[in-house]
Parts: C-alpha cells; sequence; structure tokens
C-alpha cells in the first residue's frame, strides 16, 4: 500500500514510519524541513512539506492510498492544530487520496458518563491546550460526511516502549488497565494504526487504544 505520512520524523511519527516500513508499505515521508532527516531507507521517499500548506500538501499526498497524520504542533500554538486539520481535509479532498488516518487526543475521550478526561479536576492544566486543541479538530472530522476519515486517540500517558501488539480497543471510553492506569506504547499505537490501515474497522469514527 502506499502511504503519505505527515511528521514522519515527530516522537510518534518515527515509530508509524517503522511500523509501516517493517510491513512492507510504500511510504512518502512528509517533513517540514529535510535537512534534518539523513537516513534514506528502502521504500521510503521522503519530501518536504507544510501542511498549512493546502496546495503544498495536496501535491505531496497526491496518487498515495491513505494518508496518516502524526502532525502536532509547536507548545504553545496548540490551537493551530485546527487550521492544520482543516487546511489537511481539504488537500486530502484536492488530492482525491481515498482515506485519511489521524493522530487524536486522549482528553476528549469518555471517562464516566458524558465527562471528558480534559474536564476532570486532575487533568494537568498543562496538557489542556492540546488536549482541548485535538478535541476541536476531532469535531472537524465529524462534520465531514463523505470524507472517509479515521481519528486514533492514545491512552492518557503514551511513551516509548515495547512492541508487543497486545492491547485493548475502545471507541469514545477512555482504556484503563486493571491498576485504573491508562497507557500505551509509542510502538503498540504505531501497531494499532497500521492495523487500522490494513484491516479498516473504524470509518468515519473515532477510536482509542490503550492496555
Amino acid at each position: 500500500m502506499k502511504i503519505a505520512l505527515i511528521g514522519a520524523n515527530g516522537n510518534v511519527g518515527r515509530v508509524i514510519l517503522k511500523e509501516a516500513l517493517l510491513r512492507g508499505h510504500t511510504v512518502t515521508g512528509i517533513v517540514h524541513d529535510l535537512s534534518k532527516i539523513k537516513k534514506e531507507q528502502v521504500n521510503l521517499k521522503l519530501v518536504e512539506g507544510n501542511i498549512f500548506d493546502e496546495e503544498n500538501i495536496s501535491k505531496a499526498i497526491e496518487g498515495n492510498d491513505i494518508v496518516i497524520s502524526a502532525f502536532g504542533p509547536k507548545h504553545g500554538e496548540e490551537k493551530s492544530l485546527v487550521d492544520a486539520t482543516k487546511s489537511l481535509i481539504n488537500a486530502v479532498k484536492k488530492a482525491s487520496v481515498p482515506r485519511l488516518l489521524s493522530m487524536g487526543g486522549a482528553g476528549s475521550l469518555l471517562v464516566e458518563g458524558d465527562v471528558k478526561l480534559v474536564e476532570t479536576k486532575d487533568f494537568p492544566s498543562d496538557w489542556k491546550p492540546i488536549a482541548l486543541a485535538h478535541g476541536d479538530a476531532l469535531e472537524q472530522y465529524k462534520q465531514e460526511e463523505k470524507l472517509n476519515w479515521t481519528n486514533l486517540s492514545p491512552a492518557a500517558f503514551i511513551e516509548p516502549g515495547k512492541r508487543t501488539g497486545v492491547y485493548r480497543v475502545g471507541e469514545d471510553n477512555l482504556v484503563i488497565d486493571e491498576k485504573g492506569v491508562s497507557h500505551i506504547s509509542f510502538e503498540d499505537f504505531a501497531f494499532a494504526m497500521l492495523e487500522e490501515v490494513e484491516k479498516p474497522k473504524f470509518s468515519r469514527r473515532r477510536f482509542t487504544v490503550g492496555y
């Protein structure tokens, strides 16, 4: 499968790239600055792209089967995620790429009834801007009736770890383990994302993964 990966050199993007290549896919890695990328790999083409430039991204993703976005805004510019999402949606339509799969956030996941994780009293204040931005971006996707989108929210804690391929899947509710902790490794998050690429189950929906 031909995959266009936006944010291929980010913390999570690098792991998604590794997982995609491991599975034998052909990847166009779209990065902000090519000078920061030193290693070429088989089945990988690297190009510069600006997610805020609809025309630029449209040309970069053209001809692929799916776009994966691992884009994350800079600290202090969290609200720009919504503009990036709008630009990306329009670019995918313009390039006629059949599917869009993006990394979401955990803050908009439900923890009790209609209460979102970001609304709980213990939610870290430093994380609120990006959590709210991801929630707003998700709403942008939900307004799209014709675009085949999927949004994958990680668990509350996501960090480097092991690739086990063993995790639980949820939809709008936060996944927690037997100790009440919600966590996932970068590696298993990437595994779950590529599983959705290869065996789609959540068309026009959000889903989440955790241990």
